[in-house]
């Protein structure tokens, strides 16, 4: 760096730089948006209110709908969320589906479906849990599914089940014999 001399100074100048030490960068954040929250484990997409979406939506993260959405949406292992101002007619297959708009068709999901007081539903719902709130519309037919670990648990527990009346090998032969008190 050079000192420009000025007419008003008097004498030589040096320059009084002194750099500032060299300092480690900070790691960078897996995301640096200021106004959205940091990532967690389940990444949300969302489809915001001024959206209209005709067609398939398939993936692998949870959905979050504000918009309409026409045709079918399907995110096995993943929560479908609905909300006040979402306006829905398709078939929803997810893991967990949560209402607070209006929803037409038919849903299915694997764990919980959950119709808040300000959703409404109209069709089939199969899901192994489902919450419907008061306040909440629901026309159609509701299918309990048993979860997954439910049902090994269940089929496991019906296998150490032995039929009514059998003896087991190590019994004796002798009739079985009465007392009365």
């Amino acid at each position: 760096m050079s000192a420009m001399w000025k007419p008003s100074q008097s004498g030589p100048t040096t320059p009084s730089f002194n750099p500032e030490p060299a300092r480690p960068a900070a790691p960078a954040s897996p995301t640096e948006h200021p106004n959205r929250a940091p990532a967690t484990a389940g990444e949300q997409a969302s489809i915001g209110k001024g959206l209209f979406i005709k067609g398939e939506i398939t993936g692998t993260e949870s959905l979050f709908i504000d918009g309409k959405v026409e045709g079918t949406i399907a995110l096995p292992g993943n929560r479908v969320t609905i909300g006040r101002n979402g306006q829905v007619a398709a078939g929803i297959t997810a893991r967990e589906i949560v209402i607070l708009g209006k929803v037409r068709g038919n849903i299915a999901a694997t764990d919980r479906v959950d119709i808040r007081a300000e959703g409404s539903l109209t069709g089939d719902v199969s899901a192994a849990r489902i919450s419907i709130e008061d306040g909440a519309y629901f026309k159609g037919g509701i299918d309990i599914k048993k979860s997954e670990a439910k049902s090994a648990a269940d089929a496991k527990a019906a296998a150490e089940i032995k039929p009514f009346g059998s003896v087991p090998a190590s019994a004796s032969s002798e009739p079985f014999k009465t007392t009365q008190l």
